[in-house]
């Protein structure tokens, strides 16, 4: 039997107690054997000038899930061409490690764009699709994307951002408890290095 590995994409721009609670949900509940951080260079979709330094974002994501087996890391897509795309990083991923049944973690946010990304129906043909609801988003999957989707029932759902915390940040607030305190006072560091 393959190994099931979720995989959670995002900017992680800093990783916070939300994205952390989502991912150990999805590892406790999802029926994964571990939940993978692939840490993005770019979304496609956003233009971000304030997104930090790549090797930073992928220390502190490495730093933030230490001492927890089911958790793991990867860079794969800063030595990517960019922008990055789930599709292709999901084609290098299986051919790296073919005996690993991939899975692609979702927001719901997503539903209402995801027939936009490169090669969707590709990847809904060879990945199977979770997707946790978020407050801002649509909470059913669509019909035709049914049965090759499932929604992370009972998933957190914690509303806070990486950009609120460089905004609290900038702002000379105190908001450790919003983030792995191994990692807070770097974080706080260099947002206020970059950004002021």
């Amino acid at each position: 039997m393959k190994r099931r590995v979720a995989l959670f994409f995002g900017s992680f721009n800093p990783i916070h107690i939300g994205h952390l609670a989502l991912a150990n949900h999805i590892a406790e509940f999802g029926g994964v054997d571990e939940v993978r951080f692939v840490v993005s260079p770019q979304n496609p979709f956003k233009q971000n000038k304030s997104l930090m330094d790549d090797v930073l974002r992928v220390e502190w994501v490495k730093r933030a899930v230490e001492g927890y087996a089911r958790f793991g890391v990867t860079d794969i897509e800063l030595s990517m061409p960019k922008p990055s795309y789930t599709s292709a990083t999901l084609e290098r991923l299986s051919q790296l490690e073919p005996e690993t049944e991939f899975v692609l973690v979702m927001g719901g946010d997503n539903l209402p764009t995801f027939g936009g990304w490169r090669r969707y129906d590709w990847i809904m043909e060879h990945y199977p699709i979770l997707v946790y609801p978020r407050l801002d988003g649509p909470t059913e999957i669509p019909s035709e994307w049914g049965r090759y989707m499932t929604l992370l029932e009972g998933a957190p759902r914690i509303e806070v951002s990486s950009t609120f915390i460089r905004n609290a940040i900038l702002a000379d607030k105190d908001v450790r408890y919003f983030l792995p305190l191994s990692i807070w006072e770097d974080v706080a560091r260099e947002v206020k290095k970059k950004m002021r």
